[in-house]
């Protein structure tokens, strides 16, 4: 489970839509003055050199963010994702992409607060460098299902708790399933985003029905499929648990634009309640 390195992979398809979505949900918590907290249960190293020689072997980049780097006339939603990855590259040319981690520090007010959980022997010490000074943040060397444990309920009563995975062994997807019902049971009210890749060998209910007999209401599951044809990852997904107003109608009027922009072959998208209220 632990050789997994999300370098290889930064900057793709699959994180434009995992962090346009996260930049939606960071946004709806800003837009009360009251403080958020923002657990990430699988944070990575935090922010990837797409010039290394990691990214240069897949350079799936180029068929992600890449794509989108010169684009005009886009949706509000991608503009203002594309923002905060602008940030990040101040002289105007796609060098760094930052993770969930960087991505959520780069919104966070000086009240706000983030934890951030990670298992890799090599991501850890890369992530602790990285937030190291910042007073909002802390990193923790722990198993990110411990942590939905450990650090809920938060003592701001409101937040976000990004788990996003590598789903290396098929028993990540029913250790989802329960971490986020106990999670839930500690803390009802928070927001839970959780990423999933689209497999052809997973079919068409990558959790089953796990979510839907969970007992938990208001799931909003959101999906674009990028290349039907692929024989390893065809898509990505969001399941939104407690998702903000209005989420659902932006998430509807982004997907179809990420999947038109984004698609390679038999692409399509699609949002709709697993569980409704």
């Amino acid at each position: 489970m632990l050789s997994y390195r999300h370098a290889f992979h930064a900057g793709n398809f699959a994180d434009v839509c995992k962090h346009a979505t996260l930049v939606m949900l960071l946004r709806a918590l800003l837009r009360k003055e009251k403080p958020f907290f923002y657990l990430d249960t699988h944070a990575g190293a935090g922010r990837y050199d797409l010039g290394s020689e990691i990214a240069k072997k897949t350079l799936e980049f180029e068929a992600g963010i890449g794509r989108l780097w010169d684009s005009a006339n886009v949706p509000n939603e991608v503009a203002d994702y594309l923002s905060v990855i602008r940030h990040f590259n101040t002289n105007g040319r796609l060098r760094y992409y930052p993770g969930s981690p960087a991505l959520t520090q780069h919104l966070l007010r000086p009240d706000d607060r983030m934890v951030l959980c990670e298992m890799h022997s090599n991501e850890f010490p890369r992530l602790k460098q990285l937030f190291s000074g910042d007073r909002r943040v802390q990193v923790h060397n722990q198993n990110g299902y411990q942590g939905l444990s450990a650090f809920l309920p938060p003592r701001e009563r409101r937040g976000l708790v990004f788990i996003d995975p590598s789903y290396e062994v098929k028993q990540e997807y029913h250790q989802v399933v329960e971490g986020v019902k106990t999670a839930y049971r500690r803390w009802p009210t928070g927001i839970y985003a959780i990423w999933y890749p689209i497999l052809q060998s997973r079919g068409t209910e990558p959790f089953g029905k796990g979510f839907q007999k969970s007992g938990i209401r208001k799931i909003l599951r959101a999906e674009m499929v990028v290349d039907k044809n692929s024989q390893g990852m065809q898509g990505a997904g969001m399941v939104i648990i407690n998702p903000p107003w209005q989420l659902k109608e932006s998430l509807e009027s982004l997907l179809p634009w990420l999947t038109t922009t984004l698609g390679v072959a038999e692409s399509h998208c699609k949002v709709e309640w697993l569980v409704e209220e």
